[in-house]
């Protein structure tokens, strides 16, 4: 029987795979009235997109999206879903805008990350006197959707006999003059990419060049070019409608004439194989996994089929990938039928990084499960495997491509290490630096350690694609989430708006308050009416005050807060307690030549003028007051307008000598008796 080889970058690529999961976790979790949809074909495979359909999940055209847009509104449940291709820009917005506008329309963008790099490529690099050129297939989606994104003037060219043709009608000379730039769709073949840029090179010397082509997509050609070399034959596996799989059946083809294309293992059914010693299986980016295994056993029947049996029980080794069917699940381990003689053991640690999960709830009998083998045992007969390593490296595109749209992840911090954190996010370690985990340098290694089993959000900052690790930041999160929030304020704040909030800090010129994510300040002359030197005298941190908007600038981003209300004027609490003629109770705070000044109420002073102060004359008022007295002063004047009041001891004394000679004078006075009380005289 010949060798038969799968090549390593065969089936979907990460970019389908991502649209492929949500479609299936949507068509799982879907709900008895509600419709799913993807925008055009998900996958160009018709066995899968058949399946998709028989699980719920539709296909939709770009000219429906007004009426489910208008169902949406109209109360139905719909969900539709973005294939990796993309989608063209208007139709993406057209989306978007229902969505915000209902809540019954949820769309997922699964738009390849590679994909939406080129995308982001063509809108910053067209415009007024620029060119933007595509090479690919002007009538693919993932091509249409690129050059939606363009504005002015934008070009696509499958071939570099196309650029010639171009070149040779003299269309290009219109564009002498404008700034150039070059892309490619994401699948192009990489050959015939370096064929069109050493033309366009030579005709536009100053052109600027992004080699788009999807690393994945380059590898799975190369590997498909040098297995090709080295086989008798090779099957590729796709649909004649996918660009990625006629690519690789071009390549393959030009160096094995024994190469074929089939869809699926019932094409491959009728066709008569040569004598081979080895047989190659390529496949595109949109073949299921399944299918890739159907048709390599139906080229294992069509050989041999007694030893298509005995290869089922196949060889396991240390760092093979392989797959398997759940037969048992434990509190701490999971066996797997790994179709050989060699059972499959993962325990917890290696299935999963939450040590508090029930394997029960995340495995059941019959469950097809894929693991990396670690170590094999033939003397036991177990082979011990890890999920997490094929999770890891499964989902390290999805990691990539959160780095590239710039989104916020979620994940748990699983370990301390020298120098930081170590968060898993879907079974990806990514390391945390200490300067970037929101936790101050000053707070130290304890600090740190105490976010260990947390789950917090994060967003990669930096990729290193050759060794495979990611760099996050929580401090990025919470910056943005700060920015969050004083947008939230800014949009609704207004001049004379109150708030309620804790004393930040303490400067020498004033206050600083927290209003909810957003600080202003307490001018040290708006907290008291009184002069006061430093802002402790009247507040201290921690104390929650009210505050009212005073001025706003929101370019600068400040905020002036007042503090001190006409309640707390000194003189609206005298003039609400005193008024001329009442006699208060006064502190005398400083002696003038002509007279004392006296604390009325905090705040408030009034004159005892030189000539008030004593009954009799004096030189100076400290002859009779020394500063921190307190005495009873008559309010005689208050002058309103200029904040002044007039006080007098002098009248207080003088009521109360006037009140003792009153006194004395009615305890002297003669007693003179009446006439009308004299005995009558006799009359004469």
């Amino acid at each position: 029987m010949p060798e038969i080889k799968v090549a390593h970058h065969a089936g979907f690529c990460f970019g389908v795979k991502r649209a492929t999961d949500v479609a299936e976790k949507l068509a799982g979790e879907k709900k008895e009235n509600e419709k799913i949809y993807t925008l055009g074909r998900i996958i160009h495979n018709d066995g899968y997109v058949a399946s998709l359909k028989e699980r719920g999940v539709g296909e939709l055209s770009c000219d429906e999206i007004d009426s489910v847009c208008m169902r949406a509104k109209d109360g139905e449940q719909i969900s539709v879903i973005i294939r990796a291709h993309g989608e063209l820009a208007e139709n993406i917005e057209k989306l978007r805008k229902c969505e915000s506008e209902t809540k019954n329309l949820k769309v997922y963008d699964c738009t390849c990350p590679y994909v939406n790099k080129v995308r982001k490529i063509a809108r910053e690099n067209s415009g007024e006197k620029k060119l933007f050129i595509l090479i690919g297939a002007a009538e693919h989606p993932e091509v249409r959707g690129i050059i939606s994104c363009t504005q002015g003037e934008s070009l696509v060219f499958d071939s570099a006999k196309a650029i010639e043709q171009w070149i040779k009608d003299g269309f290009c000379e219109k564009y002498q003059n404008f700034r150039v730039s070059i892309g490619a769709q994401t699948t192009q073949k990489l050959s015939e990419w370096k064929k069109c840029l050493e033309i366009l090179k030579k005709l536009y010397t100053n052109a600027k060049v992004f080699d788009t082509i999807c690393n994945v997509t380059e590898e799975r050609q190369t590997e498909a070019k040098e297995l090709a070399k080295s086989s008798d034959a090779v099957i590729v596996i796709g649909s004649r409608g996918s660009s990625n799989t006629v690519k690789l059946y071009e390549i393959c083809k030009n160096r094995c004439e024994n190469t074929y294309l089939c869809e699926n293992a019932e094409a491959l059914r009728e066709l008569v194989l040569p004598e081979c010693n080895k047989i190659s299986i390529a496949a595109g980016a949109s073949t299921p996994f399944s299918v890739i295994q159907e048709v390599k056993q139906m080229i294992e029947q069509k050989e041999n089929f007694a030893e298509m049996l005995e290869q089922t029980m196949k060889t396991i080794n240390p760092g093979d990938i392989v797959v398997g069917i759940v037969t048992s699940v434990a509190q701490n381990e999971i066996t797997l039928d790994l179709g050989a003689k060699t059972t499959g053991v993962i325990v917890h640690d290696k299935l999963t990084d939450d040590p508090q999960a029930k394997l029960d709830k995340m495995f059941k009998v019959g469950d097809e499960v894929k693991a990396k083998v670690i170590r094999v045992s033939d003397i036991e007969g177990i082979a011990v495997l890890d999920k997490l390593r094929v999770d890891s490296e499964a989902n390290w595109y999805d990691i990539v491509a959160k780095y590239e749209s710039g989104e916020i992840v979620e994940g748990k911090i699983v370990e301390c290490v020298k120098g930081g954190l170590i968060i898993s996010v879907n079974s990806v370690r990514i390391f945390i630096p200490a300067s970037l985990s929101g936790v101050a340098k000053e707070a130290g290694a304890e600090a740190l350690q105490a976010l260990v089993g947390t789950t917090q959000k994060v967003k990669i900052v930096e990729i290193k694609e050759d060794r495979k690790r990611a760099f996050a930041s929580i401090r990025a999160v919470q910056i943005e989430e700060r920015k969050a929030r004083e947008a939230a304020f800014w949009a609704q704040v207004e001049v004379g708006q109150i708030y309620e909030g804790p004393v930040k800090s303490l400067t020498n010129y004033g206050a600083f308050v927290d209003l909810g994510g957003v600080d202003g300040m307490v001018h040290t002359s708006e907290l008291s009416w009184r002069r006061i030197r430093h802002p402790q005298e009247v507040v201290s941190v921690g104390d929650v005050i009210k505050v009212y908007i005073k001025a706003l600038d929101a370019e600068k981003g400040r905020i002036s807060l007042g503090y001190k209300t006409e309640d707390m004027d000194p003189w609206h609490i005298f003039n609400e307690k005193y008024s001329v003629g009442d006699t208060a109770s006064v502190k005398i705070v400083s002696l003038m030549p002509f007279g004392a000044f006296a604390e009325v109420v905090p705040g408030a002073d009034g004159l005892i003028h030189i000539s008030q102060i004593a009954d009799h004359k004096i030189s100076t008022p400290a002859e009779v007051l020394k500063v921190g007295d307190v005495v009873d002063a008559k309010v005689t004047a208050i002058d309103d307008e200029n904040h002044k009041i007039s006080l007098s001891i002098r009248a207080l004394l003088e009521e109360v000598k006037a009140a003792e000679e009153g006194a004395e004078n009615v305890e002297n006075a003669e007693v003179v008796y009446s006439t009308d009380d004299a005995p009558a005289a006799d009359a004469e």
